[in-house]
């Protein structure tokens, strides 16, 4: 479909390498169109879907978001309330999505939406849905703390009419098609943090070695380098756990558990570097004139978007739960 047929190693190969983009939007609207909207369509659509949205996304003709999130339901995507009702050869859809990226510039999103009154995890589908149709009403263009340079919006959907052949796969698989999605989105995530606390940290030994405060280096301070140390290694422990769930990932294993356990850890240690390392800044830390404080600020979303960290936990914890007893 336009794409290489490699596998999933290259594209954390090329999510790390974006990560040397000196902020955190335009990496996280990459993952969305690479990894996050689209897997499920490469893997369930149909050729003719594929042809008429995979191949014009793959080749960067066109922007695709994806329509999870509501405001009622964030990492809680069992309680969505969009539906899309069946009638004849159409599906009827309302409601909203709310912090979607790329939203305002998408040619069409990825949206999960209630298609039977069933029970939540059986009652959801995928649907390839274009965004010019009547009824799309783009809310607004979100104000965000960080990722100022990805549109993030609001979007509702009043009696939009799309044609059935756009779902996705099998009706009522859409939630299982999703979580599919989310281990890869989870996985993008994690592998685009690594070059920017690789460099934070970097940049911070720089500017501490030749800060002075009381005629010493701040870095002459051994609570400062010995800080700095201690991060990097965690930056390469949690590197370590990537490149081994990819490894077994790549084998078809469920890396469910370990990409779990990565993007939690990633959003934490984010938190972690990005202050520690504002902190020895100083001053200048909380100025906008360093990159230091823009991570600081986009990098905080690791620990929210694409699951929360209580829900990366509540996943691990699921899993331990299966563990023999000792």
């Amino acid at each position: 479909y336009g794409g290489m047929g490699l596998d999933f190693s290259y594209n954390i190969a090329v999510a790390e390498e974006v990560g040397n983009i000196r902020c955190g939007g335009i990496p996280l609207a990459i993952g969305v169109q690479a990894g996050m909207a689209t897997p499920a369509l490469a893997r369930f659509g149909s050729e003719e879907l594929k042809k008429q949205f995979l191949v014009p996304t793959i080749a960067g003709d066109m922007v695709v978001c994806l329509g999870i999130s509501e405001a009622g339901a964030g990492s809680d995507v069992a309680n969505i309330k969009t539906t899309a009702v069946r009638k004849g050869d159409e599906y009827v859809i309302n409601g909203g999505k709310m912090w979607t990226t790329s939203g305002c510039q998408a040619d069409w999103m990825c949206l999960l939406a209630n298609t039977s009154e069933g029970p939540p995890h059986r009652n959801k589908s995928l649907i390839c849905l274009p965004m010019k149709l009547p009824g799309i009403h783009i809310a607004k263009k979100i104000d965000k703390l960080g990722m100022r340079s990805s549109d993030t919006a609001q979007v509702f959907f009043e009696d939009v009419r799309v044609p059935s052949k756009n779902l996705i796969g099998e009706e009522g698989k859409g939630f299982t098609y999703q979580m599919l999605q989310f281990q890869e989105e989870r996985l993008w995530g994690v592998a685009t943090v690594l070059t920017p606390l690789e460099t934070i940290i970097r940049e911070t030994v720089d500017y501490t070695r030749q800060r002075k405060v009381f005629d010493q280096s701040v870095l002459h301070n051994q609570t400062v380098h010995f800080r700095l140390a201690e991060l990097a290694t965690e930056v390469e422990l949690l590197r370590s756990l990537l490149y081994r769930t990819i490894a077994l990932y790549v084998e078809g294993n469920d890396v469910t558990k370990f990409a779990s356990m990565a993007k939690l850890k990633a959003g934490r240690l984010a938190r972690e570097v990005t202050d520690s390392c504002l902190q020895f800044w100083g001053g200048m830390g909380f100025t906008n004139e360093v990159l230091v404080s823009r991570f600081y600020r986009d990098l905080r979303l690791v620990s929210i978007g694409g699951g929360t960290d209580e829900t990366m936990l509540s996943i691990i914890c699921k899993y331990m739960e299966t563990l023999p007893s000792k």
